[in-house]
């Protein structure tokens, strides 16, 4: 009998991690971690490894998916350093922060609009505002929404990313951007870090480090973003058991999870090491593989939960809440980028 009944699933998010670094590798302009979802994507629309996805392989995918994406959020502190946050100014800064607030505010409303079922206005919310597909498995963590609830905002966020790659360029000298400020626009607008990092890259290396600190300053918003959800989520529960019995109300009040969830914690540790503590470029480097590694593993099981045939049948609203939402942040971000 098998000792670890997860480690067949594991195994398979992490024979797709190495396809999709292979695929990375032959094609550099898509993104590690796009691929990575988009190979989950794709498997999961084969019926005949759909019953495994479901069967033998879903306890390990589901660790994947919530443990190692966790994991990965914590290593991604790693890569933020305060310092280099602060030297974009506080102007930038603060329009950085404005951005993610009316970001996730918005396109939470279109989604509460459109009606969108469960906790998927939040999601798309969270995955379109901060950061992409790790943003979206970050909150549905905290949240306790189920895989089949974060399908759809992980299949949009990596769909309108994926775009971004070709289609913002094409507006880079129409808008009358410089080099540097087609990097701040990208890294304020593109949802992934590694589509920031293939799109930016096409106006150099000076727009490619503005892009990528923009863009980690969004990330660093995960933090508080994510501790406020986790807040309201137990207050919401507290009350709904509070109504049904007062009793149990109070045994779980005792038990009250903290308000900053570990791994959110985790990640605010890292950041100060990264920011505060002279780390080896080795170190660094390891950790930055691990990260890519556990996220790359963590995306591919959030992808087989999509479903292509229900999107397209009955997500056409979600559809619609995302392209809108993609169009918002470039918008705003445009106009962080003529006021900075």
């Amino acid at each position: 009998m098998n000792r670890f009944p997860w480690s067949i699933g594991v195994a398979c998010a992490a024979a797709a991690a190495l396809l999709a670094w292979g695929v990375h590798a032959l094609v550099p302009a898509i993104p590690l971690l796009t691929a990575a979802v988009a190979l989950g994507i794709i498997v999961a629309q084969i019926p005949a490894a759909r019953s495994a996805i479901t069967g033998p392989l879903a306890s390990g995918l589901s660790v994947a998916s919530k443990r190692f994406m966790r994991l990965g959020i914590f290593l991604l502190g790693l890569k933020l350093s305060l310092i280099d946050i602060a030297h974009l100014g506080w102007l930038t800064i603060l329009l950085v922060v404005v951005l993610v607030l009316v970001t996730f505010a918005a396109t939470y409303w279109l989604g509460r609009l459109a009606r969108l079922p469960h906790h998927e206005p939040l999601l798309i919310a969270t995955g379109f505002s901060i950061c992409g597909a790790s943003a979206i498995g970050a909150m549905s963590g905290v949240v306790k929404a189920r895989d089949s609830e974060a399908a759809t905002p992980v299949a949009l966020v990596t769909l309108c990313g994926t775009l971004a790659i070709g289609v913002l360029p094409l507006f880079w000298h129409p808008l009358g951007f410089t080099a540097d400020q087609f990097g701040h626009w990208v890294g304020a607008s593109v949802h992934d870090v590694g589509q920031v990092v293939a799109t930016a890259q096409l106006a150099g290396s000076s727009a490619l480090a503005i892009a990528v600190v923009i863009k980690l300053t969004r990330v660093l918003m995960l933090a508080p973003m994510v501790s406020i959800a986790a807040l309201a989520v137990h207050r919401r529960d507290s009350r709904s058991i509070a109504d049904a019995d007062p009793a149990v109300h109070n045994l779980v009040t005792a038990k009250r999870p903290p308000i900053v969830p570990l791994f959110v914690a985790g990640f605010l540790l890292a950041v100060a090491i990264r920011s505060f503590v002279p780390l080896p470029e080795l170190v660094l480097s390891i950790a930055d593989v691990v990260q890519t590694a556990l996220l790359a593993m963590a995306l591919f099981g959030l992808g087989t939960g999509v479903r292509v045939r229900e999107l397209i049948s009955t997500g056409w609203r979600s559809l619609l809440v995302g392209l809108a939402s993609w169009a918002l942040i470039a918008v705003l971000a445009y106009g962080a980028v003529v006021l900075s």
